[in-house]
C-alpha cells in the first residue's frame, strides 16, 4: 500500500514497478508538507517545485475530502511551467495533451486529480497495473501486503537501497543529471523508453507480489 501523490516521483514509480496490484490508501488523514500536493520538475534555471493549493489543508481532515483551491490559478501556472520546462523535450508534443486535458477538468478534490494523473502516467508508461482503493484505514497491514505508506517524502534523503537507484537519461537542461524528479520529466524526455529506464532504476530484485498497498 502506498500514498497517492501529485505527478509522483521516479522513486514512487520504482516502488510500484514490481507489483501487479496497487492498493492506494484512501482512508488516511491529509498530510501536509508531502508529495500529496507537490512535485518537482527541471527548468532552465533550477529544479522547481509545483504545488497544488488546497482548502482546509490541516492534518485532521480526510485526504479524500481535501478540495483544490481554484481561487488561485494554479493549473495555468503549472501548465506554463511545464511548457517552459519541456516544450523542447523530444516527447512533449506526444504526451502533453494527456496532462492538459486532466488540468482542464478542474477536479474538486485533490485525491481525484492525483488518481487521474497516476492512471495517465501508468498508461503512458505502458504499465498494466490493477488499482484498488482501501475501504478502511489499517494501522498495520495483514498478510503479504507490502506497506510503503509514508516511506517516500520530500524531506527524506534518497536511499538507493530502498526503492530507487537513479538511472541516468538525457534531460532537457544542463549537463548535471537531476535524479528523482516527477515522472513527467522522464516521460517527456524518453517517451515509451521511459519504462525501460524505470526498470533500470528499480534498485533491488523484489519477488512479484499480488498487492502493494499505498496510502
Amino acid at each position: 500500500m502506498i500514498d497517492l501523490h501529485y505527478l509522483p516521483s521516479l522513486e514512487y514509480f520504482a516502488c510500484l514497478f514490481p507489483y501487479n496490484t496497487i492498493r492506494l490508501e484512501a482512508q488516511e488523514s491529509y498530510q501536509k508538507q508531502t508529495y500529496r500536493n507537490r512535485c518537482y520538475v527541471l527548468t532552465s534555471q533550477k529544479v522547481d517545485r509545483l504545488t497544488v493549493p488546497v482548502r482546509k489543508g490541516n492534518s485532521n481532515v480526510p485526504y479524500r475530502t481535501i478540495e483544490i483551491d481554484y481561487g488561485q490559478p494554479w493549473e495555468d501556472v503549472h501548465w506554463r511551467a511545464l511548457c517552459a520546462a519541456y516544450s523542447k523535450a523530444p516527447y512533449f508534443e506526444y504526451f502533453a495533451e494527456y496532462f492538459r486535458a486532466i488540468f482542464l477538468r478542474q477536479y474538486t478534490y485533490l485525491f481525484d486529480l492525483n488518481l487521474a494523473l497516476l492512471e495517465a502516467c501508468l498508461h503512458l508508461l505502458q504499465l498494466d497495473k490493477k488499482i484498488e482503493l482501501s475501504e478502511y484505514y489499517e494501522k498495520y497491514l495483514a498478510g503479504n501486503s507490502v506497506d510503503a505508506r509514508y516511506s517516500i517524502h520530500p524531506r527524506a534523503r534518497l536511499d538507493p537501497s530502498n526503492y530507487y537507484h537513479p538511472a541516468q537519461y538525457q534531460q532537457v537542461f544542463g549537463k548535471v543529471f537531476h535524479p528523482n524528479l516527477s515522472i513527467i520529466d522522464l516521460l517527456f524526455c524518453e517517451g515509451h523508453n521511459a519504462c525501460n529506464i524505470l526498470q533500470q532504476a528499480t534498485s533491488r530484485e523484489i519477488s512479484k507480489k499480488q498487492e502493494l498497498i499505498i496510502p
